[in-house]
């Protein structure tokens, strides 16, 4: 039969694997970091998994599939109630990293600094518990390389997101104003690289702070190719 049936573009997809959680009916799977329909026979056409790429690599067409089965869903979902669910990419869970007096590793300058996981500002969850009442720092991922005390000087203390506005075809913009909208962050601090594309994260993070509708301290650090701080 002919009906509307999701597809997934395998180059666009980042296997975040946020569509397979999303997906109650089971029908989309990881398979080698990528997210892949398994049955087309389990998805129902309703497209509760689009909204979650974030890369919008998910969209409908209408083509030959089978009928949308939903004794078979609701038998494999019985199944699977005394097998743990799936979660998904585990590079995309959020968590809280607790370090008590961590030493330096071997060879290195200082301990590590980061404080929760996931650190792309593409896979952090909006609301993750770590945003509440955080100190945020937003970096171009570049930065931590140029800049040789990158953990202590900036991320100690503080919640940390990176990304790059010329590689990554997103708007961020979007994303951050969820975050300081839903979330009570106290203050934020963006640090960018002085080439002219790292002028796209200052400002969508201006354009969310705007959007946001809070009064949030918020500074910009600039550091030069070499790592010097600007301003």
């Amino acid at each position: 039969m002919k009906r509307k049936i999701i597809k997934i573009d395998a180059e666009n997809c980042i296997g975040c694997g946020l569509c397979a959680e999303a997906c109650h009916e089971g029908a989309i799977g990881m398979v080698d970091g990528k997210a892949v329909l398994l049955r087309e026979d389990y998805c129902d056409g309703l497209g509760d998994c689009l909204p979650t790429c974030p890369t919008g690599a998910i969209t409908f067409e209408e083509r030959e599939a089978p009928a949308y089965d939903e004794d078979a869903v609701r038998l494999a979902k019985q199944q699977k109630q005394s097998a743990p669910l799936p979660c998904g990419c585990p590079g995309s869970q959020s968590r809280t990293i607790v370090r008590e007096s961590e030493p330096a590793a071997p060879g290195s300058s200082g301990a590590s600094r980061l404080a929760q996981w996931p650190v792309q500002l593409r896979l952090v969850p909006v609301n993750a518990p770590y945003f509440d009442g955080a100190r945020l720092l937003i970096a171009a991922d570049c930065a931590a390389y140029a800049h040789g005390a990158f953990h202590d000087t900036f991320m100690k203390g503080r919640v940390t997101l990176i990304g790059c506005p010329k590689l990554d075809p997103v708007d961020y913009a979007e994303k951050l104003t969820a975050i300081l909208a839903q979330n009570d962050v106290q203050s934020v601090t963006v640090v960018r690289m002085e080439v002219p594309c790292c002028g796209g994260i200052e400002n969508a993070v201006k354009r969310a702070l705007q959007a946001s509708g809070k009064c949030i301290p918020w500074q910009v650090v600039t550091l030069s190719t070499g790592g010097h701080v600007l301003d």
